[in-house]
C-alpha cells in the first residue's frame, strides 16, 4: 500500500513538473516572439500590403495569410465580423505567406486582380469558393479562373498581369518578411505590433480587446 502511495506521488509530481514545464516553454516563446516584433517592427507593413479600413484606426491588425489556407479561410469572416463591431476602430492589413504548394500563383493572381480595381472581390471570392480549387492542401491554380470571373474580372488580362516583375517582387518581399518575423504558419496575426502569446480565435479577439481598451479616448 505504501509502494502505491509512493507511486501515485511521484506520477502527480512528474504531471506538475510537466506542466509547469509547459507553461514556462510556452511563456518563454511568446517572449521571444514578442521581441522579435518588436526588433522587426518595420517587417510588419509595406508600402504595397492591402489594408481595410481607416488608416487612423486604434486598433491595426497584420494578417499573414496563405490563400490555400483553410484556417485563415475561417478565420476571414470573423476578422470582418469583429471589425463590423468596431467601425472606424480596427484596420486589417493582408501580408502573403504562401507556404502551401501552388499558392504563389494565387496570390499573384491576387496581386494581379489590383491592378483591375477588383482586389477585395477577388480576395473574398477565392476564399468563398476555396474548397473547390484547393484539394489535399495543395492549391490548384488552374481552377481558380471560373471563380476570378464570377468576382468581376477579366482574366486574360489576369494572366498576362501576373507575370508582371513587380508581382512576384512583392511575393518575395512577404515571404522575406514573414521568415525575418518568424511567421511559421498560417494564419499568423500582429495586432498594434504585438504576436499572439498563443494561436487561437480567443487569443487574437483578447489582444484586440486589449488594445482597443488601452487606446481608449
Amino acid at each position: 500500500m505504501k509502494r502505491n502511495h509512493i507511486f501515485i506521488a511521484a506520477l502527480v509530481l512528474l504531471a506538475v513538473l510537466f506542466a509547469g514545464g509547459a507553461q514556462w516553454y510556452r511563456s518563454q516563446q511568446a517572449q521571444e516572439a514578442a521581441a522579435t516584433a518588436e526588433k522587426n517592427r518595420q517587417s510588419l507593413v509595406r508600402p504595397h500590403s492591402p489594408a481595410l479600413g481607416r488608416p487612423d484606426a486604434r486598433v491595426h491588425i497584420v494578417e499573414f495569410f496563405d490563400p490555400a489556407c483553410e484556417t485563415c479561410a475561417a478565420f476571414y469572416p470573423r476578422v470582418k465580423q469583429l471589425m463590423a463591431a468596431h467601425r472606424d476602430d480596427i484596420r486589417l492589413t493582408v501580408r502573403y505567406a504562401p507556404f502551401h504548394q501552388g499558392s504563389d500563383e494565387v496570390v499573384k493572381a491576387l496581386e494581379a486582380s489590383r491592378r483591375q480595381g477588383r482586389y477585395w472581390q477577388a480576395f473574398e471570392a477565392l476564399v468563398a469558393a476555396q474548397p473547390t480549387w484547393v484539394q489535399h492542401h495543395q492549391a490548384r491554380p488552374e481552377l481558380i479562373w471560373p471563380v476570378l470571373a464570377r468576382a468581376g474580372v477579366d482574366t486574360m488580362q489576369l494572366r498576362a498581369d501576373m507575370q508582371a516583375p513587380e508581382i512576384a517582387a512583392i511575393v518575395a518581399q512577404d515571404l522575406a518578411d514573414a521568415r525575418m518575423l518568424n511567421v511559421r504558419k498560417t494564419p499568423d496575426f500582429f495586432v498594434n505590433g504585438r504576436p499572439l502569446p498563443s494561436f487561437g480565435w480567443d487569443q487574437l479577439q483578447t489582444l484586440v480587446d486589449e488594445e482597443l481598451a488601452a487606446t481608449a479616448k
